[in-house]
């Protein structure tokens, strides 16, 4: 919300949570005008035209398409949904109300990452041939929705789906087929540790994710001449600038000034609506994502290579 609060075009007036007191104080130390005890309250106030919706992953997609059919834009965390199923209910109802509906994925708007793609598609690096990404934080508490499987939680849908959706960018395609290794907690019963292998036309993304490991975080792109490390690649800090490396023969370090990833999230997600453009990442997207998270837990149960089906 601090980040939203700092745009140029875009707006928050209003905050709710399912008990009143905990909205109000929400909305007294963010400095925002309306407080809501429900959801409810929130989707039928007609001063609002958009919501943004950070709810558990098991509450995206019913909540979400209560607020399209109050008629208001929804950017929806990731991932979108629970399941390729859910995902195309969201889309069908993106037709059926004509709003807009987007996924946030705040790293698609993070200079670091669009200079990426930049250096990528100019063949800079040669043939993009190969990603790597390890991310990870520790986190124990039974509490928290991250270890409840009911809420979605787990290291895949967590922040196994950053790896996922940067390299499909990146790569500029889908990948043919994935496979799995998971090891679940035997408290929880999430996955609290992933090594995936997606293959693409072109090469391979492979990618470690925990939710019980030292907490860090690196992605890695290597061409046929070439690589680009972002050093933080999901978590960039908005008070501090942000790098990646480019080595091709000579390493070069390239620095971003700072800036709030949803900052520019909000305001490009705000920009789509006033203009009747594209949303930064849009359902379509999410459904591929969502088909790839699928095709990985697939491959964990049944012990081998499947292809995503969106």
């Amino acid at each position: 919300i601090p980040g939203m609060q700092r745009g140029g075009i875009c707006e928050v007036t209003a905050i709710a949570s399912r008990d009143i007191d905990k909205a109000t104080h929400a909305a007294r130390a963010l400095g925002l005008a309306k407080a809501y005890g429900s959801y409810e309250e929130l989707i039928a106030d007609p001063d609002i035209d958009a919501i943004y919706n950070p709810l558990p992953n098991n509450l995206h997609v019913p909540w979400s398409i209560k607020a399209a059919e109050a008629g208001k834009h929804v950017l929806c965390e990731k991932p979108i949904a629970m399941s390729v199923a859910e995902t195309k209910e969201l889309i069908a109802a993106r037709r059926r109300t004509g709003v807009k509906m987007g996924e946030a994925f705040m790293v698609h708007v993070h200079p670091q990452w669009l200079r990426t793609l930049e250096i990528v598609r100019s063949g800079e690096i040669g043939e993009l041939r190969a990603m790597n990404c390890v991310f990870g934080y520790n986190n124990r508490d039974p509490r928290n929705i991250r270890n409840i499987p009911e809420t979605g939680g787990g290291a895949l849908m967590d922040i196994g789906c950053y790896p996922i959706h940067t390299s499909r960018w990146i790569f500029g395609a889908e990948p043919r087929r994935v496979c799995a290794s998971i090891e679940r907690d035997p408290e929880f019963g999430t996955d609290r540790l992933i090594s995936a292998l997606l293959e693409y036309p072109s090469g391979q993304a492979a990618f470690t994710c925990s939710t019980q490991l030292s907490p860090y975080q690196r992605m890695q792109f290597f061409g046929t001449s070439g690589r680009i490390e972002i050093e933080i690649p999901v978590n960039a800090p908005p008070d501090a600038e942000t790098r990646i490396f480019v080595q091709t023969g000579t390493l070069r370090t390239e620095t971003f000034p700072i800036c709030d990833q949803y900052t520019l999230q909000g305001d490009g997600f705000s920009r789509a609506i006033l203009d009747g453009t594209d949303v930064p990442v849009p359902l379509e997207d999410a459904l591929a994502n969502m088909a790839v998270i699928e095709a990985l837990f697939r491959s964990e149960r049944l012990g081998g290579w499947e292809a995503p089906e969106a």
